[in-house]
């Protein structure tokens, strides 16, 4: 797909095979990019529904969350002040569980639809800007908190950081939380491998911008033992998912030939790409098999069936 327009021919050509191990799991050969809607501001945080057969997402400068129906193509506004939602997932028991920049937390959305505040301070502190979040099987809920939202007034409010930039877990059943990573510059996405033991955290701050990978140890309650997980070359990562081989989908960007979504295999080879007309910021997989890429990228919304299916988790 180029320029947003329907795929001319198959395949499409911005489906780009870097390594022979992308050949198993890439868009089939009669699969194009779809764009599925345009007209954001900045397109954060795709989760998707099964039971409703939608995609949520957040287009935090415009304070609002939007809902692309499956069925029958059709957006609508889902919520509207979302207090500058960005990242978004579900938990264990299906809730909905969104980062907040105005309101700088996390959050949950019962089925009857109140709001649960999930946390908001930590050490008697205000947190700074939640960005992305996930929900390990044992029902805690891992999120990032770099201070993008509290930078000026565009995404949230704008107000001095009182924390590091940490990531933080909260535990499912006493609803305590703590530190789980520190001293990374400006976490991002995050996400975990499909077995758990290992979590993919975004370093945006870090020069040159870094994938890192870590140990998931304690009993899952802590991380540890941070490494590089690949080279980025001039790419910039933000937010991801893993597909059940373990292969890492990154919203990517950087410049105008590298927009679109970057492929990783386990060992932090980049096997393929998927080429957008405009940066990516966040992916997650949907559709009835699981197995539909939805891309959160800019101004728009866009969708690719591929021969994965995501991780449950993500």
């Amino acid at each position: 797909m180029t320029s947003g327009q329907p795929v001319p021919t198959y395949p499409d050509p911005a489906i780009i095979t870097l390594d022979p191990r992308f050949a198993a799991i890439r868009p089939p050969m009669n699969a194009g990019v779809d764009q599925l809607y345009t007209g954001c501001r900045w397109s954060e945080g795709p989760v998707w529904f099964g039971d409703l057969r939608v995609v949520l997402w957040s287009d935090i400068p415009n304070n609002r969350m939007l809902k692309w129906d499956e069925e029958t193509g059709e957006v609508s506004l889902f919520r509207k002040p979302s207090n500058n939602a960005n990242g978004n997932t579900r938990d264990r028991q299906g809730r909905l569980v969104t980062c907040e920049h105005g309101m700088r937390r996390v959050t949950r959305t019962e089925h009857d639809g109140t709001i649960t505040v999930i946390c908001n301070r930590y050490d008697r502190k205000p947190l700074n800007s939640p960005n992305d979040v996930v929900v390990k099987s044992d029902g805690s809920i891992w999120f990032t908190d770099p201070a993008f939202g509290i930078l000026g007034n565009y995404e949230g409010n704008k107000a001095a950081p009182e924390l590091p930039t940490n990531v933080y877990r909260v535990d499912g059943r006493s609803g305590r939380t703590t530190i789980a990573a520190e001293g990374i510059n400006f976490p991002n996405g995050l996400c975990f491998s499909p077995d758990e033991s290992r979590m993919y955290i975004v370093e945006s701050r870090s020069q040159p911008r870094a994938i890192r990978v870590y140990d998931v140890v304690d009993d899952g309650t802590r991380l540890a033992n941070p490494r590089n997980f690949a080279d980025l070359g001039g790419g910039s990562p933000d937010g991801f998912r893993c597909d059940v081989e373990g292969n890492l989908w990154c919203g990517w960007g950087g410049t105008p030939d590298l927009n679109g979504v970057a492929v990783f295999a386990p060992d932090g080879t980049m096997i393929g790409r998927i080429a957008l007309p405009e940066r990516c910021a966040n992916v997650c997989f949907g559709g009835t098999k699981r197995n539909r890429l939805f891309m959160a990228a800019s101004r728009s919304l866009y969708a690719v069936y591929v021969n994965t299916e995501g991780a449950v988790g993500g």
